[in-house]
Formats: structure tokens, sequence, C-alpha cells
């Protein structure tokens, strides 16, 4: 029995693809799609690049005007669609590019020896002398030293193992600046920019490569292209079509590279088993929730049954429902989509209580009337402010799960500022106790007591869950009785439990959780993601300055920093605009948005303004429409499915999950968000959604 032919696609075959005209796109899909069927029918003739340094590189005839370029190896049954373009510019595409598997970590690279003989060029890296009739200088210069080249300590080996390509090795070699690493990120692969800039701030090889966890001790066959095309690395540039079904949906949806391709740290946390729980950090745009979604469909398809399905949660409504839209996106239709359940934690709460015959319905946020009831018991004479017990309820009492005295007598109270004896606790217990009488009286439960319940309902019924694996996004903003809760729903085991976060983006939890403290191990299997794939570094640096000073925590009891995060694109810098009242910040902000889309060339939705409140959204989508431009109100009850012609509006809370080409953010002076959520961070949420554009309205 023959084995059928392997075919795959290039991330620049689709790239390419995307920017064909209609009827070109649609000649080549068909062509594609009877290619991956039988890429050895005898129609299909492989024309020799007789000027090509890839001996395994092929033409293929689409039409008269067009021509595919495949690489076909002489060992193993493989066919990888690379290129298409029109017959000259295709063969001139061909003619300057050879894959070839690196010999230490096994991936397939493309390299670029046009680029790459440009960039090694000795006038490439000469000073432009001073022109013949400048005037001389003024006093004799000293020559500055000549710089110390960036990688000096690492042998050609090293630089291999970190993936780059040898034939790279001399541009490497030639680097004495991060702005030289920057200029050439475009020739070397993903991994081997990350690992180059890692050391370049401090990492030593081992730690590139145990973060990766990445082997160097194996032999490798430079000619075994099929083995080649099974690591993480070329799995982030090439993608293997198993069927006609695979095939026509990756060609015909839009190009989302992220349904696609995943950066080499990321697939390798996404697939494989996990002795108990991960946690993931990263900063925005780095990729997590994709990570997460991708680790759902592994799960789905490897691990996972009706039995014992995936939970994929998320602090909101409106972010569940876009996972779940994404998720459609990467089963392309495979049954295994069964296996997965998405939802929120607190719709999942409400779902299982009920069932339960729990008696209560879940209050979220303080309830007035049972709250001025409350207060009515605090003691004037300890001068404590209302605000004060908001705070401690929040941040204390529920977020602890204290319901006795003698538990709040014995409850850590770290940053709280505000320094309570025992018998000023004893005073002040009085106002919590009466709250939640005044909210059972009604039949309600805060929803932290209420998560607490639901745990406590798991352990004493010793039920077990239809879950094989939990699958948490955006973990920062759970308190720590959620995360009690999340760690009773899954057995401890393989698999069980899988985190990723930002400590960053806090905008819904007010009590910071450590994992060790409820239950949740993740020492050994925790990773971080650095690069950031969606914002230029220009707005990342821009919104990471409006944190400046606050502490910010890895969710296990630690501190996180963004020094080494960094992001692959660059751009004009953010625009700061400052204002005098809400009213002129609302006019700045509608100006932007319809300078930009008097570029006809500019599809509106590419665009999206952002507010920190429900009214100032609606203004803004009042004025935008009064302008008669088209508006699209992205609201927490829905995904943002709109169509592209259409400006997005939102609050500064739905930013999370999304993305734009040019983002403005409208933060005026006296306008507080909802919720008492530090605006510094909603800031900083709302920023980072821009990928090319960003302006700050204040």
């Amino acid at each position: 029995m023959s084995i059928a032919p392997r075919v795959a696609l290039s991330q620049d075959f689709l790239l390419k693809l995307g920017k064909l005209p209609a009827a070109v796109h649609a000649n080549v899909v068909k062509w594609a799609l009877k290619f991956q069927q039988n890429p050895t029918a005898p129609g299909i003739n492989y024309e020799v690049i007789r000027a090509a340094r890839d001996r395994n590189l092929r033409s293929i005839r689409i039409d008269q005007d067009w021509r595919g370029i495949v690489f076909r190896p002489e060992q193993g049954d493989l066919y990888i669609l690379l290129h298409v373009d029109t017959h000259d510019e295709a063969y001139r595409w061909a003619e300057r590019r050879k894959l070839s598997v690196n010999p230490v970590t096994g991936a397939m690279q493309m390299v670029n020896l046009e680029a790459v003989e440009a960039q090694a060029a000795p006038e490439a890296h000469v000073r432009v002398a001073p022109a013949a009739d400048a005037p001389a200088p003024a006093r004799e210069e000293v020559a500055a030293p000549a710089a110390s080249p960036l990688f000096k300590d690492l042998t050609d080996e090293q630089l291999v193992q970190i993936g780059t390509p040898p034939e790279l090795i001399p541009i490497v070699r030639s680097m004495t600046s991060d702005a030289d690493l920057d200029h050439a990120q475009e020739l070397l692969p993903v991994e081997a920019y990350e690992g180059l800039f890692l050391i370049a701030a401090g990492d030593s090889v081992t730690q590139v490569l145990v973060g990766r966890e990445t082997r160097v001790d194996r032999k490798v066959d430079p000619d075994d292209f099929v083995t080649a095309l099974d690591t993480a690395e070329s799995q982030s540039r090439f993608v293997v079509v198993t069927s006609d079904t695979e095939m026509s949906a990756i060609l015909n949806a839009p190009l989302q590279q992220w349904r696609v391709f995943l950066h080499p740290t990321q697939r390798k946390l996404a697939d494989g088993d996990r002795s108990g729980p991960v946690r993931v950090l990263g900063g925005a745009g780095t990729g997590k929730t994709v990570l997460a979604m991708h680790r759902a469909v592994w799960l789905a398809k490897h691990r996972a049954s009706p039995e014992k399905k995936v939970l994929f949660t998320t602090f909101t409504r409106n972010l569940a429902l876009d996972v779940e839209h994404n998720l459609k996106s990467l089963f392309l239709g495979d049954p295994a989509s069964a296996n997965v359940e998405v939802t929120n934690l607190d719709r999942w709460v409400h779902g299982y209580l009920r069932r339960k015959k729990y008696p209560h319905r879940i209050a979220y946020g303080l309830q007035d009337d049972p709250w001025r009831s409350a207060l009515e018991l605090a003691p004037a004479s300890l001068g404590l402010d209302d605000a004060f017990f908001a705070d401690e309820w929040s941040q204390v009492i529920t977020a602890q799960g204290i319901d006795s005295l003698d538990d709040y007598r014995k409850a850590s109270r770290v940053g709280r500022g505000t320094v309570l004896t025992r018998a000023k606790r004893d005073q002040i217990w009085p106002v919590f106790e009466e709250y939640r009488l005044q909210l059972s009286s009604r039949q309600l439960k805060d929803a932290d007591d209420a998560f607490r319940d639901a745990a406590a309902l798991l352990a004493s019924e010793k039920e077990s869950l239809p879950y094989g694996s939990i699958i948490v996004d955006e973990t920062q903003d759970f308190g720590q009785q959620a995360l009690v809760l999340l760690r009773a729903m899954a057995a401890k085991g393989q698999n069980d439990l899988f985190f990723v976060g930002d400590g960053h983006q806090r905008i819904y939890a007010r009590h910071r959780a450590a994992m060790g403290k409820c239950g949740i191990d993740i020492r050994g299997r925790s990773r971080k993601l650095y690069l950031n794939y969606r914002t230029t570094e220009e707005i990342r640096r821009f919104a990471v300055a409006q944190l400046e000073g606050r502490e910010i925590d890895d969710m296990d009891g630690g501190t996180d920093d963004n020094r080494l995060y960094k992001s692959l694109s660059h751009g004009p810098a953010p625009e700061q605009v400052e204002t005098s009242s809400p009213d002129q910040a609302l006019d700045v902000a509608i100006a932007r948005i319809t300078g930009w889309l008097s570029d006809p060339d500019l599809p509106a939705g590419t665009v999206c303004l952002m507010a920190p409140s429900k009214k100032l959204r609606g203004a803004v989508a009042d004025r935008l429409k009064a302008a008669k431009l088209p508006v699209s109100v992205v609201t927490s009850e829905s995904a943002d499915t709109a169509s592209g012609d259409a400006v997005r509006v939102a609050t500064m809370h739905r930013a999370k999950g999304l993305e734009f080409d040019r983002v403005v953010v409208l933060a005026p002076k006296g306008v507080e968000p909802a919720g008492g959520t530090d605006i510094a961070q909603l800031i900083y949420v709302s920023l980072t959604r821009a990928k090319t554009a960003a302006v700050l309205v204040r």
C-alpha cells in the first residue's frame, strides 16, 4: 500500500495569495485544490529552474501568466507550495531562495540569499565620506572607538542552536547594536531573532533553549525534510494540509495568520501532555489567547472525549463569545470541536448552582439598599469612610472567603494601608456580617461567596465533572475564590489546568490572588511569551509608560516586569493630545477618526474608538453617525463579528480580545471608568489593541 504524498503550504504562499486580484485568486485556489488532491498527477509539469541555487525548487504552470513555486526534495514524498506570482517574478523569487534544514534544531528555514548578500556587502557597512566642498572641522576630531560585536561571546554552534541559519552567521557577527539586530529581523527566522534578542538583553544560550524546551543533542539529517516539517519551528512557517476540506478552508477564509501558524514557543506549549497545571505569562499582543485556543484544539483532538471535555473559560461573557467564534475557524469542521465547551466562569457557576437548587441569586457588585443598611453599623469613632468598607469587603472579606469574626481576626491585609488592630476588627466586623444578612434576606449572594459555595458543593458531593482539562484565559482578572473553584472543578493530574494571563491587563480583579495559595502548583511549569506580534514597538512602549510606578504581579505571589517584552514591528510614535474638558476631548477624537477615514483606501472597520464609560461610548457613536459615518457599537453581550465597513466604538473594558489597525483612546480627565478600575491599566489595554497607529486623548 503506497503512502499518499504530503502537501504543505508556506506562510509566504498564503500571504501572496491574500493580495491577489479576485479573478487570479480564484484560479490559484482552484489549481491548489487539484494539486493537494494529487501532486503527482500527469497534468502537473514540474519545470527545473536553471538559475535557482536550490536544486529542489520547481516551477508549475497555473495559467498562461501565473506560476507556482514548489519545493520537492529528492528524499521523501513531500510537496510544499512556497510562492505564486507572474512568470518572470516567480522565477526571480525562486532564483534567490534556499530552503534548508538547520543542522542543530532540525527546523526548515527559508533563506533569502539576495537579501543576505546585499546585507553582507562591504558597502553596506561603510560610512559615507563628507563632500569635497564641505567645511573643515573647527578642531581635530578623534575617531570613535569601534563598537564591540553584539554576539562576540557566542560560538557559531551556539548561534545555530538558537535558530540562526548558517548562511546568516556573518551578518549576526557584524551586529554591534540592537538597531543592527532589528534591521536584520526580516532575514532571520522568528526563533533566531527571539533568541538573539533575549541574549542581547542578558539571557544565556542555556536559558533560551530551556525556555523553548529545545533539544540540541540529537542527530539531524539535513536532507530529511519530512521529519523537519514536524518541528514546532517549521510549523511556524509551514502548514501540512491533510484533506480537501482543510485546504479549501485555509485558502478561502480571510487570512488570519494565527489560525494557521504559531510561533515555535507557542506551538510547543500548545501541543503535548503536561504533568500538572501550567501558567503562561505574556504582555499584550504576545498571543496568549491564540495559544490557549490552540491548546484547546490539541486537547480536543488528542485527549478529550464527550465524557471528558475541555472547558475553555474566561472572565467575561463577550470574551467567551469571541473565543467560541474563533475556535470554529481553528477546527475547520473537525468533529472534535464537540469536545470543547466555552463559557465565562460566572455563567458556569450560575448554571451549576441552579442545578443544585441553590436558594440564592448571584449579586455582582455592592447592592445599594443592603449596603446602606450595613453601613449604619459602622463605628464613627474609627473615622473610616464608606470607600474603606467597600474595599475591605471586596479585597479582604470576600476575596479570602472570610465568614466569621475569628477568620477576620487572622486575615492578611497586606497592601490595604490602614492598620487594624484586633479590637478595631472586632468593631467593624458587624458591618460585613449585616451586609451578608441583608443579601440573604433578599435571596442574594455576593459573587465571590457564590464561587466559594460552588467549590464547597463540589467537595462535599465528591462530584465528577465532565471535564478532563480546563483552560483559563485572562487569569489576572480572576480572584482567589474563582481560582479555588477552578482547582476544585478539575481532577488533579495530567493536562488538568492551563492558565494564560498578564498582570499589566488586570481591569476586573481588585485583589491579587496567588495560585499557590489556591491549591494550584505551577512550579516547573511556568513559561513566558516575550514577542508582541500585534503592536508596534513605539505603541508598546507608550502603553507601558502609562503604568510607570505600578508593581505588576505574576499571579503567584511574585512580580512581573516588561523588561524583555518586545514588538516585532515599528511605526510612527503614538500621539497624545491634552484637552481641557470632556467635550473638547470628544471633538478631538471625532476629528482624528474623520481625518483617517478621508483616505478612501482605509477601511472603516480597521478603526476603533474606545471610551471609559457606556455614556461616553454612546456620545461617540451619535457624533460619528451625525457625520454620516458607518458605526458598529461593540457591546458586552456579543462577539465582534461586524463587517469591515463600520467604525467600531467600544468601552475600554470591552477592548479585551480585540485588535485594529488604528485606535483612538478617549480618556478625558474627570470621566471615571465603571467599577473603580485603574484608568491607567484600562488605557494600557486599549492602546495595545492598535497595530499601527494610536492616539490618546486626555
